[in-house]
């Protein structure tokens, strides 16, 4: 606690006060990022339009916009991840976000598949296949700072879904194809 008091620039006293164990400041801050992360692709879906592809275009660009796509926040969702003493309350947390999110989600994937008359397609496979981009890419941003930028990320996720809905994602460049981290051990 005095390492996070320090680094925030707050009293022991004041931490102590609000949070009275680590256990209880980590769940509030995970639980603030799931709200700001959930808050900012609400935003940004709403504001998309009517059309699904257009409202999944705008969840696939809210994941890597700077203000949740960052490495000083990506850094703390990782350290959540690994922290297995947390595990459990972690999961309650984001189960009260995650679902919400998959559901969208897969809706919007029903009704592109239903527009375009996409056969074989699983609108539940193109949303658990999303939410393991978003994650992958996440970590090589994070990882890969210089190599793999959130534009290239977004980009490849946006190249997925060309692939996965050709008449609604027409209009999207295709990925880099050289490798991001070329010439690394």
């Amino acid at each position: 606690m005095t390492t996070v008091t320090g680094l925030a620039g707050l009293s022991l006293g004041l931490v102590n006060f609000h949070f009275k164990t680590k256990k209880s400041l980590f769940e509030e801050t995970l639980r603030y990022l799931a709200l700001e992360y959930r808050e900012h692709w609400q935003g940004r879906v709403a504001k998309a339009g009517d059309g699904a592809a257009d409202r999944l275009r705008a969840m696939v660009e809210a994941h890597f916009e700077p203000i949740v796509c960052n490495r000083r926040k990506l850094t703390v969702w990782f350290a959540f991840y690994g922290e297995a003493a947390y595990r459990g309350a972690y999961r309650e947390i984001m189960c009260e976000m995650d679902p919400e999110r998959w559901n969208i989600v897969t809706a919007m994937c029903a009704s592109i598949i239903e527009e375009g008359a996409y056969e074989g397609t699983s609108p539940d496979n193109v949303a658990d296949t999303l939410e393991g981009l978003y994650d992958g890419f996440c970590l090589n941003i994070l990882m890969y700072p210089d190599e793999y930028p959130p534009e290239t990320a977004k980009a490849r996720v946006l190249g997925y879904l060309a692939g996965v809905f050709p008449q609604h994602f027409t209009d999207v460049a295709p990925a880099c194809s050289t490798p991001c981290r070329q010439g690394s051990s």
